[in-house]
């Protein structure tokens, strides 16, 4: 089997697997998008997510974690669905509480993983000997300069992935092998003088074109600060009704005009967990949440998080 049918055929597996898009780039550094990556973190612009400080030669270079790396496979699942059976797209404004649409269904952690080990044995098949590595957001990898390169999309002003296929509701993933494949060329950035991520988004987190102060943005907020650190009443009076995340900029997005449903059943919105209620989760016991949102991405936050955000959203702030 030559190169470019080896290729082709690994390509293959991954959409028959049910990916939605894949693509190639080599295990070359990644020393631009590194460079920048570690002026983003020393500028504070991470907040509290110390992870993002460590590890950074294996952000820069994929042979710091898999010396023999040879090809990065860039994997792309859709996640778009819409919020019932009428086809309702979004929660309205009218709505007191949203929840960020990847997080309607199941945890993609959950489903994503079994779907690398299947399409890593499935190489090894292919190509006795073969080794390799996959993640989810779950290792120190540049998720979304792989991706740019390996052509799956490009990286918009909002800095998500954005594809030209179903727009930006994707996640990523990545699998480095030690086996060498044909590449495929950079996305191309399509997003030209259009502003309406930068516009829209309600606590400018997005500072400038590419520029995402994560302090400031929502999903942050919601999501990735600590339940003992309070959000400050600026920000939280902004936050326009988002409980668990925000999807405002990728709302917005001409791109998402592209959006089709998800072929993973899985990532269907739990139709209980859309309709949260404020007297709900001030009443809410740790074994309730824990039982209702087991497997969910929102588990994250904590019942604690979820709490704090509910009370930044009333304007009843505590400080710690």
């Amino acid at each position: 089997m030559t190169r470019q049918q080896l290729t082709a055929s690994i390509k293959q597996q991954a959409l028959d697997i049910g990916f939605t898009k894949v693509g190639v780039t080599s295990a070359q550094s990644f020393d631009k998008a590194a460079d920048r990556f570690n002026m983003w973190v020393r500028s504070g612009a991470h907040g509290t997510m110390q992870w993002l400080e460590r590890n950074p030669e294996k952000r820069r270079d994929v042979k710091e974690i898999m010396p023999e790396a040879r090809s990065i496979l860039s994997l792309a699942l859709n996640y778009f669905s819409t919020s019932d059976a009428s086809g309702k797209a979004e929660s309205t404004e009218a709505d007191p509480l949203k929840i960020s649409r990847y997080a309607w269904g199941t945890d993609y952690h959950e489903i994503i993983p079994p779907m690398l080990r299947r399409l890593l044995a499935d190489i090894q098949t292919l190509v006795p000997g073969a080794a390799g590595r996959y993640y989810t957001d779950t290792g120190p990898l540049l998720e979304k300069p792989i991706a740019e390169r390996a052509g799956i999309g490009w990286i918009g002003k909002h800095t998500n992935i954005i594809t030209r296929e179903v727009g930006s509701w994707v996640f990523l993933a990545e699998l480095i092998l030690n086996i060498e494949l044909d590449v495929d060329p950079p996305a191309e950035d399509m997003c030209g003088t259009c502003t309406r991520c930068i516009d829209a988004c309600p606590t400018q987190a997005i500072t400038a074109p590419y520029q995402l102060d994560a302090t400031r943005c929502i999903s942050y907020l919601t999501i990735e600060l600590k339940p003992e650190h309070h959000i400050e009443p600026a920000l939280a009076s902004n936050m326009d009704g988002w409980l668990y995340g925000c999807d405002v900029c990728q709302n917005v997005c001409p791109w998402n005009r592209f959006e089709q449903p998800t072929a993973i059943m899985d990532f269907a919105p739990r139709v209980k967990n859309l309709a949260l209620r404020p007297d709900e989760i001030e009443a809410m016991a740790q074994e309730e949440f824990s039982k209702r949102f087991r497997k969910s991405p929102i588990k994250r936050t904590k019942l604690a998080g979820l709490k704090r955000n509910l009370k930044a959203l009333l304007g009843t702030h505590v400080t710690h």
